[in-house]
């Protein structure tokens, strides 16, 4: 992509995003764009003002309607469990065949907390861990004493209920300490 200006360059990115078939990093967006990062976050704060359902994951940027065909079924779930079982939960779920999408907390101050995940196997759950090590990011869940929710989505009803008796297992279903 040449570099383009102002509206043009912000046609392309969603052009781009939309015809992707996995995440695409902003500074991977930025490179193809001839931009600096920034300019392509508020590129993406400028499509979404826009009601461009686009989405910010640890693995880069998505345009939500490649994701909703092939996740029909949709479903939220308790958990609890400490910091140190975070690979172990994520792993139980994506080996369910489910995608992780977000996760909630309550907090006493500012109410509900929804952060972006959108795992869907081991590397992609590898990668998300990374960066959170890289970062020194907490946990929303360390905010809440292990206590969240997930949005899980499948492709199926049976590989929801595959996830939740693999959480059942381990110990992870917060309804059922």
């Amino acid at each position: 992509m040449k570099k383009l200006l102002g509206e043009e360059r912000r046609h392309q990115l969603l052009n781009l995003l939309k015809e992707a078939s996995e995440p695409i990093k902003g500074t991977e967006l930025a490179k193809q764009a001839g931009v600096s990062r920034q300019v392509i976050v508020g590129d993406m704060t400028l499509l979404k003002a826009r009601n461009e359902p686009i989405l910010a994951t640890s693995q880069g940027y998505v345009y939500m309607k490649q994701l909703s065909v092939s996740h029909a079924f949709e479903r939220q779930i308790a958990c609890v469990h400490t910091p140190a079982d975070a690979r172990d939960e994520l792993y139980t779920l994506v080996d369910a065949g489910v995608t992780v999408k977000n996760v909630t907390v309550e907090h006493p101050v500012y109410g509900e907390l929804t952060a972006s995940i959108m795992v869907a196997n081991r590397h992609e759950v590898d990668l998300f861990l990374t960066r959170v090590e890289e970062t020194s990011a907490s946990y929303l869940s360390e905010l809440t004493d292990g206590i969240h929710l997930h949005l899980i989505a499948a492709s199926s009803g049976e590989f929801l209920e595959a996830a939740v008796e693999g959480m059942r297992k381990k110990g992870y279903l917060a309804d059922e300490e």
